[in-house]
């Protein structure tokens, strides 16, 4: 199925869509997790759907939780193109959530953790990939693919950035 493309201005309920996700997924995680961020394009332009960090103790455990997390909305997808990776959405054709499991240690937590926190403390760079985003989304409104592979210089530009702009403010400790 064909699906648009649609960009929408930031939108501060996507926090307390969050947070309510949090604690539902707190929940089904009870006693597994570790932590769980909020990711992806929180402050800028962005597809209308919550992006979820969760970081489990063990990422083999995490099927168990599949019926779980189907209860509160979720599809589980596996790995979805990412190794170590368990990946869950919700909404169905119109996705709402995603929720991006890893277990901890794995290299995408801290990426996806330093690209959240490097584009908030750079907002010329947000601005950027609102503007790369919007271009996109107009040029590739139905096709996903173009979309996400119209964004993927730009991502891996600033996941190196993002990655030297953490351990500079983080001196020589090992962070990444």
């Amino acid at each position: 199925m064909e699906q648009q493309i649609n960009i929408e201005k930031y939108n501060p309920n996507w926090i307390s869509e969050f947070n309510q996700e949090k604690m539902r997924i707190m929940t089904v995680l009870h006693g597994h997790r570790l932590y769980i961020e909020h990711i992806g394009s929180t402050a800028i332009h962005a597809k209308p759907v919550v992006d979820i960090l969760a970081v489990v103790r063990s990422i083999d455990r995490v099927i168990h939780f599949n019926d779980k997390m189907e209860r509160v909305g979720y599809k589980a997808r596996g790995e979805n193109g990412i190794a170590g990776r368990r990946f869950f959405s919700k909404g169905g054709d119109e996705r709402s959530h995603h929720v991006h499991m890893f277990q901890t240690g794995h290299e995408d937590i801290a990426r996806h953790l330093a690209f959240r926190d490097y584009m908030l403390a750079h907002p010329h760079e947000a601005e950027r990939y609102s503007q790369l985003k919007l271009r996109l989304a107009a040029e590739f409104p139905i096709d996903m693919e173009e979309y996400v592979n119209g964004k993927n210089e730009f991502i891996k530009v600033i996941d190196e950035r993002a990655k030297r702009w953490v351990i500079r403010a983080n001196g020589d400790r090992d962070v990444l």
